[in-house]
């Protein structure tokens, strides 16, 4: 059954859900200790990796959102690792991408932890649906021309130049910048981890064909469900807190996300001018 909050363990439940019906999954886990959450939890990545290759679709895509705890002035290395595991069960690894996240703390003794990683895994060689519109930023040379060609060949000759004109829109590349300060409802800061609602919509409405199905293992607030529902997608959240399922049910009741049709700089423009 979709488009529900589940309150239970992911792995068992996923076990109960038929082979190759999830077309993505958008998810942060609880890593390394780093906050406190409710529900006697614990990660099974293995077996959790395990059911998501078995359950998503060929061509299916899991957005992985992490970060690692520093202990002892090491980082754990436990997003790594767990990238590794995917890969062994079956995944590939389609791409990482940084997300930027504005120096959210700073160490005397360490440099500021500016990102997280978001490993983009794929059941195949290549997503089923790619859709990167509605990720274009402002390019700032619009309607200039420049050249391009004349290259060498492989036989020696040298390609034709082109004259073009740079386009209004351009692909962002693999830093994804969000302004973090200010997002979500007093609801869903109920939570103590979330991330950006345009964040969730953004992967959504590129990796899962209309009508597809999204899957939140870690569920949490339920911004994944939120943006599946905001999008037309079907849904599903699994979370093993009761609090936070019902968090999640009630923004899912009373909240929409809608992306800015101006493209405001506070989540895609370039990350150079908010560092200092």
């Amino acid at each position: 059954m979709y488009n529900q909050v589940v309150l239970g363990n992911n792995v068992e439940h996923l076990k109960t859900m038929d082979s190759e019906c999830i077309d993505l999954v958008v998810t942060s886990p609880p890593y390394d200790n780093l906050r406190d959450y409710k529900g006697n939890y614990s990660l099974d990545m293995e077996n959790l990796g395990k059911e998501l290759y078995r359950t998503i679709k060929p061509g299916g895509v899991v957005v992985w959102v992490v970060q690692d705890a520093c202990n002892k002035g090491s980082r754990s290395g436990t997003s790594f690792r767990t990238a590794l595991t995917f890969m062994d069960i079956g995944f590939s690894l389609w791409d990482t991408l940084i997300y930027y996240r504005r120096g959210v703390w700073a160490h005397p003794t360490r440099f500021r932890t500016d990102h997280e990683y978001i490993f983009v895994f794929v059941k195949g060689d290549k997503p089923t649906y790619f859709n990167r519109d509605h990720l274009d930023i402002p390019n700032p040379k619009a309607g200039q021309t420049y050249s391009c060609g004349g290259s060498r060949k492989k036989d020696g000759t040298t390609g034709e130049k082109k004259t073009l004109v740079y386009k209004p829109f351009k692909c962002r590349g693999s830093i994804f910048n969000y302004n973090f300060g200010g997002d979500g409802t007093k609801l869903k800061k109920k939570h103590p981890a979330t991330f950006p609602n345009i964040m969730a919509l953004d992967f959504v409405e590129c990796f899962c064909p209309p009508e597809g199905l999204v899957l939140d293992p870690f569920n949490g607030s339920g911004t994944t469900c939120v943006a599946a529902k905001s999008s037309g997608r079907n849904y599903i959240g699994i979370d093993i807190a009761e609090d936070y399922v019902s968090i999640a049910n009630e923004r899912l009741r009373t909240e929409t996300i809608i992306r800015p049709e101006d493209r405001l700089p506070d989540y895609n423009t370039d990350i150079t001018k908010f560092m200092d």
